[in-house]
């Protein structure tokens, strides 16, 4: 989705507005060690790095990975005249100062003003103790049990119905797989947290989607509330839309409750229930905890809920389809994947009594099983993260581990695309689609000593991200099911085509990632194998 401010006049406006407020009010630099920060490339006079970013969401990526490159760890100043003083930072240390001092750097006004409107109170915009009941029922949903729940029964159930889909394709028939992986992580979310039938393809999808797009280009226009007074429309229908959705998960969510209530029993996982009863029995599980923590304000739970919806679905998706996307470029990776399906098979065949043609069971995938799965899901991470970059703001004076002092309200930016790129941190390949980076040296177990601050895909402290077992659960058995089970053929892009990232607060695929499909052809190994089957049985 492009900037409509990419026109001259809009810059020209911008111009006339800086001019304006800086002979208003001025700014005083920030400083390190008493001495002013150095400027990033392309910064001009009076207008800082305003121009900058005004361009499109991957321009404004590479400007920060130019950064990075550039300067190294050091710490920047980021000028925007209509906006606080402001920091770039690249350095780890003091990105683990940061994720240590929660309370000192906060999403502040510059956040919330710009996100209010699609996540209100939710957990993305909450502080103190609001933020902790959030978090409490996000713990809840999260537990071991119901995790257990979703990896051996709600994923693969919904991981078949898409294999199947993925097996009805065509020859010449385009399919777009971030619009598969999207539909398994809304179909997951939607039942699981929120007992309700989800699907990508809704107009709450459609409308979030749009509404996400122009929230992000807020954070790159500081003109936007004059932007959006005049092109603002669709944006303000497709909140309501969004609005509206949350309201009605909430709804559903009374009745359920009041339901229970009445029938005077609570929802409890048996050992003995089937894998739909355990199902059943944990759906809706998070809306409810939501309730529980909030109970006498439906519009802020259905902020919450909305908030949750966003994180579990898109970023998993979007992950997923990016790692598809680097292996359809790395074919040695791919082979790596599938042998580890092999193994998988072999020894799973070799401690019980399966006939060598037994289906594709997508529960042996897990972490421990499937470690270069896990590998490769990670270095994915590495290089496009869903959450792209971050902001915060401080709430009082204080000075960074290297001597930057920042004023109360100063801005604070870090860019995770930029980061894990970065060669003092990850070496000279830190360019490259190396799996092995995650793995020891035997190839057999992944690595977790990589520090919060040099690996902030999770974020870190306080703050670390919740659904990270659940994301690594999902990516475990998506990657290598449907890795084994076909082949892709890029549609209408190639080889040297670079996909890049549409405008949205997570790191969406622009135009999807479109391909055509052909289900493999597997040869036994070591006599078994799981040889070609048709149609439902390729899976369980």
């Amino acid at each position: 989705m492009g900037l409509v401010l990419g026109s001259a006049h809009y810059i020209l406006a911008a111009v006339f507005f800086a001019l304006l407020v800086r002979a208003i009010t001025g700014k005083k630099a920030i400083k390190r060690n008493g001495e002013p920060l150095r400027n990033p490339p392309n910064t001009l006079p009076l207008v800082g790095n305003g121009i900058q970013f005004l361009q499109p969401r991957w321009n404004l990526l590479s400007w920060f990975d130019r950064c990075q490159r550039q300067f190294g760890y050091e710490t920047l100043a980021l000028t925007v005249p209509t906006l606080p003083p402001g920091v770039l930072i690249h350095d780890p240390r003091n990105l683990e100062y940061v994720f240590k001092h929660e309370g000192l750097f906060t999403k502040g006004n510059f956040v919330k003003t710009r996100s209010w409107d699609l996540f209100g109170n939710g957990i993305i915009n909450a502080d103190g103790d609001f933020w902790k009941l959030q978090r409490k029922a996000g713990l809840s949903f999260l537990n071991t049990a119901n995790l257990r729940v979703l990896t051996d029964v709600a994923l693969p159930q919904y991981l078949s119905e898409s294999v199947k889909e993925l097996q009805s394709a065509q020859p010449d028939q385009v399919i777009d797989l971030q619009d598969i992986f999207h539909e398994i992580t809304t179909k997951l979310m939607g039942k699981m947290a929120y007992n309700m039938e989800m699907h990508f393809s809704s107009p709450f999808s459609s409308s979030f989607d749009h509404a996400s797009g122009c929230t992000a280009q807020r954070f790159q226009n500081p003109l936007y509330p004059l932007t959006e007074l005049f092109f603002g429309s669709k944006f303000r229908k497709s909140v309501s839309i969004v609005k509206k959705f949350g309201l009605e998960i909430v709804s559903r969510a009374m009745e359920d409750q009041k339901a229970l209530q009445e029938e005077d029993g609570s929802k409890s996982i048996s050992s003995s229930s089937s894998s739909s009863d355990k199902l059943d029995q944990i759906s809706g599980s998070l809306i409810q905890s939501l309730l529980s923590a909030i109970p006498d304000s439906p519009s802020t739970v259905a902020d919450a809920a909305l908030t949750y919806l966003s994180a579990g679905r898109d970023t998993t998706g979007q992950a997923l389809t990016w790692t598809f996307y680097l292996l359809l470029s790395h074919p040695t990776v791919l082979s790596k994947i599938r042998a580890e399906v092999d193994s998988v098979l072999l020894s799973h065949q070799q401690q019980e009594t399966n006939p060598p043609d037994s289906p594709l069971n997508p529960t042996l995938f897990t972490p421990l099983t499937a470690p270069y799965t896990l590998a490769v899901f990670y270095e994915s991470l590495r290089l496009y993260p869903p959450i792209p970059f971050e902001i915060r703001q401080t709430q009082a004076d204080c000075s960074l581990p290297d001597g930057t002092h920042l004023p109360r309200n100063s801005v604070l930016v870090w860019c995770l695309w930029a980061m894990q790129r970065s060669k003092l941190t990850w070496g000279d390949d830190a360019d490259e689609f190396r799996p092995e980076r995650f793995l020891d040296g035997t190839g057999t177990k992944v690595i977790h000593n990589r520090p919060a601050a040099e690996f902030p895909v999770f974020y870190g402290g306080a703050r670390t991200c919740l659904g990270r077992k659940m994301a690594e659960g999902i990516a475990v058995q998506v990657i290598p099911t449907v890795a084994y089970l076909f082949d892709f053929d890029r549609a209408g892009w190639g080889e040297r085509d670079e996909r890049r990232s549409g405008s949205s607060l997570t790191l969406p695929m622009e135009g999807g990632l479109p391909v055509f499909v052909r289900r493999r052809r597997r040869e036994r190994i070591g006599g078994v194998g799981v040889v070609e089957k048709e149609g439902d049985e390729l899976l369980n």
